[in-house]
């Protein structure tokens, strides 16, 4: 089965361009395209969450996978040799007609995949480092990483949802049943209660 794989970014594109290079290529070497998967998503969301995923286990031994370029796979390499290794290893072959890239079971398939893979780790590391410098500037500039001091999206919540929570308390409902509403526990419920200081019964949750 010959696969050709469209994917643009946003619905202003189109897939026309794509499309037309990609039966010019196929008609130029007999080949007949057997199935057009068609995609808007940014490449840089995982395979996985995308129909590219879904693709990519439905074919088999034998079969071809075509794309424009290499990009349209991903935005960044790590992830390309990601699908061109699983490609390779189950036997289906991988063209980029702009590129002029096929990748196979060759000799020179591999040797390239191999050189790609190694562009790919060492972006891979350069991110990591650039990453780890960054919080290294935040923390000796005095900027506080992570979650703000006394973080408590818990209580955030009970204080967004206080006036319904009222109702609620007022019509009889359970706290139990409001906690399991609203997903914390009594423990957190009371204690916010206690901290702020809700006693009035017309305050009162």
């Amino acid at each position: 089965m010959i696969v050709a794989y469209l994917r643009v970014s946003t619905e202003r594109q189109h897939l026309i361009n794509q499309r037309n290079e990609i039966t010019k290529f196929a008609q130029a070497r007999g080949m007949t395209i057997d199935r057009w998967e068609k995609e808007v998503v940014s490449g840089r969301c995982r395979k996985e969450d995308r129909n590219l995923g879904h693709l990519l286990k439905s074919l088999k031994s034998g079969d071809s996978l075509i794309v424009t370029e290499l990009s349209r796979l991903s935005r960044t390499l790590y992830d390309i040799m990601s699908v061109l290794n699983n490609c390779l290893e189950r036997k289906i072959t991988v063209y980029s007609t702009k590129d002029g890239y096929a990748f196979d079971d060759s000799i020179n398939s591999k040797v390239l995949a191999f050189a790609f893979g190694l562009v790919a780790e060492i972006e891979r590391n350069l991110i990591s480092l650039r990453t780890r410098e960054a919080l290294a500037t935040r923390r000796q500039a005095g900027i506080r990483l992570g979650r703000p001091a006394n973080y408590r999206p818990k209580h955030q919540l009970l204080n967004e949802k206080r006036e319904r929570i009222a109702d609620l308390l007022k019509q009889g409902v359970p706290v139990k049943t409001i906690c399991l509403r609203y997903g914390f526990s009594r423990s957190t419920f009371y204690k916010h209660w206690k901290e702020n200081k809700i006693n009035s019964p017309s305050d009162r949750y």
